[in-house]
């Protein structure tokens, strides 16, 4: 038998967090906890607008699942994650959390970190990048010099924002990578995209949207620069259906439904050639360590949100550089911090 909790956050951001999508000023995140016989199980999901999910509708559905859920007898995580795919059918972003919560139980009662109960060997892991959101030139050039990284990703919108990332390499020797968020029309891409290689930027995220299939795919064949699907792949069917516009793709957990089904897209994204990358969804700790342990499956790896946070309701990662480092502690290595917020 299980016992589910969960605890809604409001998580403030250190800076405005800009995209071409909109401001926020707070993460609004869903802690789910899934405990059974001494042990128990985190997981984390945040609640974005864009893809019309809200705390609300999270806690109304686990409301109306927890029964059922409770009386599920879990015996690995991959069959919960097939439970809970027909028990709430277009939940994903509940999914995602339950099914991290569900992998952090399971390896806790093997007693191992998750990497390893997935037989992974800890090595070769891919550095994080550090976001900047969109904001005025000098704003931007203000967060660079605050945040000294080896890698920044950096929010772009219209055309005119080539003269921020210039900017920005104007001030800093880091790698550089651009993230449109479906925000350039197909002849804006063509211009950006080889003005962008001047400026040594080594990957752009999503540059047209997502229903611009054709144009993608005679974008991808201009390209100099690495081009990686985001809103283009969103679920397991997705992955193949980048493989011709894109040369990797950036998997999120939030999206997707978990680790469950993200191992599975991982693996048919090398079989097709893709490079592959899991992002960040401006999680705290505890949904940033479910993205640390897949690390050696990863090309790239976006999971710099709890450095994006102006307060953590977990601990268990440390971030130097921009390598990070699990805990070692069974499951996802994380200590919830969430009394400290409840209200």
């Amino acid at each position: 038998m299980l016992q589910v909790k969960y605890y809604p956050f409001e998580l403030a951001f250190k800076y405005p967090f800009t995209t071409y999508k909109g401001t926020k000023t707070h993460q609004p995140v869903l802690v789910v906890v899934l405990a059974t016989r001494g042990l128990f199980g985190l997981g984390e999901v945040g609640a974005i607008s864009y893809y019309n999910v809200t705390l609300e509708s999270m806690i109304k559905e686990l409301e109306a699942k927890k029964q059922a859920i409770e009386r599920y007898a879990m015996t690995n995580p991959e069959r919960f994650w097939h439970y809970l795919h027909h028990l709430m059918p277009e939940q994903n972003f509940l999914m995602a959390a339950l099914d991290i919560a569900a992998w952090d139980l399971f390896a806790k009662t093997r007693g191992k970190p998750l990497y390893e109960v997935l037989g992974l060997q800890w090595e070769n892991t891919p550095i994080t990048d550090y976001t900047i959101g969109m904001d005025s030139i000098d704003e931007m050039l203000q967060k660079l010099k605050e945040n000294p990284w080896p890698l920044y990703k950096v929010k772009m919108g219209s055309p005119d924002d080539i003269d921020m990332v210039r900017a920005i390499r104007n001030n800093t020797n880091a790698a550089i990578r651009v993230d449109a968020n479906e925000g350039w029309a197909f002849e804006d891409a063509k211009k950006i995209i080889p003005e962008l290689v001047k400026l040594g930027v080594d990957m752009v995220e999503q540059p047209l949207h997502r229903r611009e299939v054709e144009a993608q795919k005679e974008l991808k064949a201009l390209s100099a620069i690495p081009l990686f699907a985001d809103e283009s792949c969103v679920e397991e069917q997705d992955v193949r259906k980048c493989a011709e516009g894109f040369h990797g793709v950036n998997i999120k957990l939030t999206k997707c439904g978990g680790i469950t089904p993200a191992l599975r897209m991982i693996e048919e994204a090398r079989q097709l050639g893709l490079k592959t990358m899991i992002g960040a969804m401006c999680e705290s700790t505890i949904g940033s360590a479910a993205i640390a342990h897949l690390l050696p499956l990863l090309d790239e790896v976006d999971a710099d949100g709890p450095l994006l946070l102006k307060e953590d309701i977990a601990t268990g990662l440390q971030y130097n550089n921009g390598v990070i480092t699990v805990s070692g502690e069974p499951g996802l290595g994380v200590r919830f911090l969430g009394k400290k917020f409840e209200r």
